[in-house]
Parts: C-alpha cells; sequence; structure tokens
C-alpha cells in the first residue's frame, strides 16, 4: 500500500508513522468496518435501493423565465450586504455564467472556472463557481475547493477523469457531474482552477453548535435547510449542516454568508483526541494506541494542507464525514487513498462524527502560511 506514496510524503512522514502506516495496510485488504452509511452526510434520509443512481444534475440553461414564477421578480436587481454588484434570478440561476459578487476579493477569474470547460456541453457547460462559489469556500452538498495546494487540487481532477473517485451512495448526483466535467476539461483549464482556487486564502464560515436537539429542516439538492428556528428534533449522532440564512445562501448564493453545523453534545472533545492523539490513551501507566493517527502527521500542526496533502480545518463537516466513509467504502481510489484507507479503517460513524465535529470548529490562524 505504501508504494503509492509519493515520495514528497514520505520526505516528511517520520520513519515510526510509515513502519505503523506499513502494518496497518496489510489489516486494510481485510473488509472495512461495517459502519452503515452516514445518511444525513449524502444529503438523503433513506438508504440506497439496490440499482439506485444518481438523477444527472440539469444541464445549464437555456437562460429564461421560469413559467410558475412571476416575471417581474424574477428580472429585478437583487443586492447583498458590502458589494456593490445587481444580479437579477435569472443571473444567479446562470450555471454557465457564473455570478461573482465581490470580484475584488479574489484573484481574476479563469474562464473555466467562471464559465465552465471550453469543450463542455450541456452538463459541461457549467461554471466551476456556479457550485463551489467565487471565493471556492462551497457548500455541505459539494466540496470546499479554496486554499488547497494546487498538486492536491489536480490530482482530484485527474483521479475524477480517470474513474478512480466516486461516492458511496449512487445517489449523490455531484460526482457524476464532475467526473463529466473533468473529462471535459484540458490540462491547461485543469491547472488554471488549481492555481485560482489554490491561491484564495481559507476562511471558516462554519459556526458549530453543540446540540441534542435540531430544527427540523427539507433537502434540498442534497442541502439541509432548516425550516424553524427553535429545536425540537433529536440529533441522534448526526451532523445537521444549514445555511444562516436560507435567503442568503439559497437565493443569492452570497460567498459570505456561512452555516451552522449542529454537532452532538461530546463530540467536539471526542474529535480532539483523536484528531490529536488518533485515540491513544493511558491506562496503568501503560500507553494503549489508538484507532488511527493524528492528522497533523501529514495534514500539518495547523492542519491547513502540507506539501500535497489537504487542508482540513474550518471546512464543512458533511463533506469531511463523506470523504472518510468514501475512503473507507474504497470509492476514492486515487494516489493518496491507500495512505488514508489504513488510517480511516476501524473509525465507526460515531468518531467520524465527532472527527468533523471538531475539526470543522477550528480557526486557521490569522497568518497561516500557504501550504
Amino acid at each position: 500500500m505504501l508504494s503509492a506514496l509519493s515520495s514528497r510524503l514520505r520526505s516528511f512522514l517520520p520513519t515510526s508513522v510509515l513502519l505503523v502506516l506499513g502494518l496497518m495496510s496489510g489489516a486494510s485488504r481485510l473488509h472495512a468496518v461495517g459502519e452503515p452509511e452516514p445518511l444525513w452526510a449524502y444529503g438523503f434520509l433513506t438508504p440506497p435501493a439496490p440499482g439506485d443512481k444518481a438523477v444527472p444534475q440539469g444541464a445549464p440553461g437555456p437562460r429564461g423565465l421560469r413559467p410558475n414564477q412571476d416575471a417581474a421578480e424574477q428580472t429585478r436587481p437583487r443586492h447583498v450586504e458590502g458589494s456593490s454588484a445587481a444580479f437579477s434570478l435569472l443571473d444567479i440561476r446562470d450555471a454557465a455564467n457564473a455570478i461573482d459578487w465581490f470580484p475584488n476579493e479574489h484573484p481574476p477569474m479563469p474562464a473555466v472556472v467562471a464559465h465552465g470547460p471550453a469543450a463542455g456541453t450541456g452538463n459541461t457547460a457549467r461554471a466551476c463557481a456556479s457550485c463551489h462559489l467565487s471565493n471556492g469556500k462551497g457548500r455541505p452538498e459539494n466540496a470546499p475547493v479554496s486554499g488547497q495546494p494546487a498538486a492536491y487540487f489536480l490530482r482530484q481532477l485527474q483521479d475524477f477523469r480517470n474513474d478512480l473517485r466516486h461516492t458511496a451512495d449512487p445517489r449523490k448526483p455531484n460526482p457524476a457531474t464532475m467526473i463529466a466535467l473533468a473529462k471535459a476539461m484540458s490540462d491547461d483549464e485543469m491547472k488554471a482552477a488549481a492555481e485560482f482556487f489554490g491561491a484564495i486564502k481559507w476562511t471558516p464560515w462554519i459556526r458549530v453548535v453543540e446540540t441534542d436537539l435540531v430544527p427540523k429542516t427539507r433537502i434540498s439538492g442534497n442541502l439541509f435547510v432548516a425550516t424553524e428556528k427553535t429545536r425540537t428534533e433529536p440529533i441522534a449522532g448526526r451532523i445537521i449542516e444549514v445555511p444562516e440564512d436560507e435567503e442568503q445562501a439559497e437565493t443569492l448564493r452570497n460567498p459570505h454568508s456561512g452555516f451552522i453545523a449542529y454537532v452532538p453534545v461530546g463530540s467536539v472533545k471526542k474529535g480532539e483526541n483523536l484528531v490529536k492523539t488518533g485515540g491513544m490513551s493511558i491506562v496503568d501507566g501503560a500507553i494503549m494506541p489508538g484507532k488511527t493517527i493524528a492528522c497533523a502527521t501529514c495534514h500539518g500542526p495547523d492542519l491547513m494542507g502540507l506539501v500535497d496533502v489537504p487542508g482540513i480545518a474550518g471546512r464543512s463537516p458533511s463533506y469531511l464525514v463523506r470523504q472518510l466513509y468514501d475512503l473507507q467504502q474504497g470509492t476514492r481510489k486515487g494516489a493518496s487513498s491507500p495512505l488514508m484507507q489504513p488510517i480511516v479503517l476501524n473509525l465507526t460513524g460515531d468518531d467520524m462524527v465527532a472527527i468533523a465535529a471538531y475539526v470543522a470548529s477550528l480557526v486557521p490562524p490569522p497568518n497561516a502560511p500557504k501550504p
């Protein structure tokens, strides 16, 4: 398994860790922990049925009025706080021409980010920023891509292109869309997108709240949206991530409007132990190894990424749990997957929730160096 590690990873992983991973990698050939799918992380309420497949996301355009909505309401200019821009609902819904509320907050947007691959047609004529937003922060139903090492970003696009990255829930439409987009992108477009999003500093916009109760929600495009302000529904071991302001996040796609992540009581502390020590403990004066290894070993001391390893601090816990589960189930098969598979092998669903809750609660230092 370790033969798949890049030479750069080998250069900074301690010998002791490489030895542990080598021993664990043999175990990773066994069947992964038989945990049920964390349905909430994928934006579903019920398990997939045999033969279920994703319903393809609709192709962008053609641009036009929706017959069931008032025309004046769809065409009137909208505004968000702090921006001098104005966009109508027609503009905001145009996935082939991404809106940009705050163009001065990032480098010039490459064509592929603003309009999609030049060779794209139908669903592959989709702008990167239409889903991941102009600042690359993404949303719980997709990926937070800004501030990641360009080498990591490029490898993910190549994995999608080469059918090496799939979802453990066959109904989730985003990965199928990403596979199609990656196949339509040129190498230069991949590089332009990686450099654009990598140049944007990651700043968290997720507020983690420990609670026993969450608001009732509905699901819109694999995103949980609160239908009430009061918390009346048991959290039941889940993470429920909802927009702070539905109008700003959903209707206006405001990249300044963040999310609340409701997590189980006690999960942040439990996650801190798993993240920092791998779950190691001391019993009768003896060190008992944990079920995994400390995340900082590969992801950097501040968990902001290192070399070609992604940053995870302050990012969507829903996304993080999806990736942990996908890796455990073997649906992510890229070059770096053999490194992660033994690390996630023994994690339970509660472990994944705890790790994601703690990591999402972290605020990166203001002067964190670029990976």
